[in-house]
This record gives C-alpha cells, sequence and structure tokens, in this order.
C-alpha cells in the first residue's frame, strides 16, 4: 500500500497500516469478514482453508521501482482440517477510513499484478479484493473505472469497465451484525451503531479473543488513542469485552478534561492542587490520583 517512502497522498501510514492488519489476519477473523460480507453469515470459507499469500508486488514508474502492498492477503485453497489440496481463491483486504475517488485504479493494479503471478501456473484462480471502509460518511461515487476516467463513447466498447467491492462498514444494516462470530463482530456492532449513537453501549458482553490486535485496529481506524491507553493501562490491566473498554475510555477522558482543568485554575487563579480540586468539586475520593498527576 505504499512505495519505499511508506506515503499514501503524503500521509505517513506504515505504523497506522500494521495496527490495522494484526487482527485482520488471523485466520478466524479473515474467514469471518469474508463469511460475513459476502455470504451473509454462511460459513463457507473455515479458517484452516486460509494460507498467508504475499501481500507484496512490484511496478516501475519514472524508471525506478515501487512497491505496493495490499493490507492482508490469503489464499483460500480446498481443504480439509488436515491437508489442503487446490487453491479456490486469491483474497485481499484494502481498510479506508477516508473515501479515495481512485481507489479503483490501485486495485486494477493490486488484482493485475496477482493474476499475473499465475501465468506460470497450471491451475488458476480467480482473485477478489474486498474494501473495508470505516468512514462515518457513505462512499463517494466512485466504484468502477468509468467513475474514474473519462472514456468517449466511441472507445467505451474496447474499454473493459472494473468494479470495486466496496463494504461500508458503518453503513451496514443491524441485522448484518449477526453475520459475524470472530472480534470482527465487536468492530462492526461499534461501528453501525456509533454513526447514529454517540453514547453507545453494547447490549452483548462478547469477550475479546485477540484483545491486543483489536485494540490497535480500534485506535488506528478511529483516530483515538484512548483505546491504547486502556491497553497499556497496567492499574486496570486488559479489558475483556467492548463495554469496559468504552468505560475506560469515557473516564479517561474524564480525567483529561479534570487535569486541564486543574492546570488552567492554577496558572489563572494563582491557586494550589488542592484549592483547584475543591474549587472543582472533585470528589475527595478521586483528587490523589489527580495531584499525584500533576506533581509528577
Amino acid at each position: 500500500m505504499f512505495d519505499a517512502m511508506n506515503t499514501r497522498g503524503g500521509e505517513i501510514v506504515a505504523e497506522k497500516d500494521m495496527t490495522e492488519k494484526t487482527l485482520e489476519a488471523f485466520n478466524d477473523v479473515f474467514a469471518d469478514i469474508v463469511n460475513g460480507l459476502l455470504f451473509k453469515g454462511r460459513q463457507v470459507i473455515q479458517e484452516y482453508a486460509l494460507t498467508d499469500a504475499q501481500p507484496f508486488s512490484m511496478y516501475k514508474a519514472d524508471g525506478k521501482l515501487h512497491e505496493q502492498e495490499r493490507d492482508v492477503a490469503k489464499y483460500w485453497n480446498k481443504s480439509t482440517a488436515t491437508r489442503i489440496s487446490v487453491r479456490i481463491a486469491f483474497l485481499g483486504f484494502e481498510n479506508q477510513t477516508k473515501y479515495e475517488k481512485d481507489m479503483a485504479l490501485r486495485v486494477i493494479g493490486y488484482d493485475g499484478m496477482a493474476y499475473r503471478a499465475e501465468l506460470p501456473q497450471k491451475d488458476r484462480y480467480p482473485v477478489i479484493s474486498l474494501i473495508l471502509y470505516f468512514g462515518d460518511k457513505p462512499w463517494g461515487k466512485n466504484r468502477t473505472l468509468y467513475d474514474v476516467i473519462e472514456i468517449p463513447e466511441e472507445f467505451k466498447p474496447f474499454v473493459s469497465d472494473y468494479k470495486i467491492n466496496v463494504f461500508e462498514i458503518a453503513h451496514l444494516p443491524e441485522e448484518a451484525i449477526g453475520y459475524f462470530h470472530s472480534d470482527f463482530k465487536i468492530v462492526v456492532d461499534y461501528f453501525v451503531h456509533k454513526r447514529t449513537d454517540p453514547d453507545y453501549r453494547p447490549v452483548d458482553h462478547v469477550r475479546f479473543r485477540h484483545v491486543d490486535e483489536l485494540l490497535k485496529m480500534m485506535a488506528a481506524i478511529t483516530h483515538d488513542e484512548r483505546f491504547l491507553d486502556v491497553l497499556y493501562d497496567e492499574e486496570g490491566g486488559k479489558p475483556e469485552d467492548m463495554c469496559e473498554v468504552l468505560d475506560r475510555v469515557e473516564a479517561k477522558g474524564v480525567d483529561k478534561a479534570r487535569l486541564e482543568s486543574i492546570t488552567n485554575l492554577m496558572k489563572t487563579m494563582k491557586l494550589t492542587v488542592q484549592q483547584a480540586m475543591d474549587a472543582l468539586m472533585i470528589p475527595v475520593a478521586e483528587q490523589p490520583k489527580y495531584s499525584a498527576k500533576i506533581k509528577a
């Protein structure tokens, strides 16, 4: 997804890309995403039927070789729990938090290189790319090659159109949440409900399976570092479900606001820490943690 400079449109993305990828790279999550989005939850792909594919490919531009990388890529194989035989398909994910009007051109490059790699092979298989879009606003118009470039009418019979598969996670219907069974269900539930309800709290206490990877992905795609704060909070320990995460995220937001208010009063009114906390009517039981942080 990025060349040697690790950039996309001038934005540094390497670290963000890595945190987005880690959860989806687990076979149970990858299979669940495909089954949920393509087959409405039917268990068509089993996790043991997946093997890692090379996400990198090279292209030449301006006389230089550049590297392009999918977020996650796997082979779907005809297999049993103990034996893998024939490849059925190549599956690739691309994560997007913003609309990208030229996405069709990027996907053509990814898919073309994957098909090019099949030339020496006797058994060939389809390449399927899924765009997982986590933005609040609906994806824009551009979903095909014809949307991206202007093609004179007389040329259209000779130019194949190319469609991309965009899945707007936050705009999935409510019933689609039930299509998922891995940790990705927690992600879908969050985005579907958070878009319309800022005070959303999960109804079901679904326990995390991949807590580190899930919270790192949430931090990356929501741009909210509090998910990482919760993950690395030694006092609270690692959370077990999203209800606990959101409670602790909210608490950290309150703590941050209070600390800012205390320090502002100390500077503007020349108050001591204790006087500032009393003025803000912070409960006595909670005062030691704020005074400790300010003195540190």
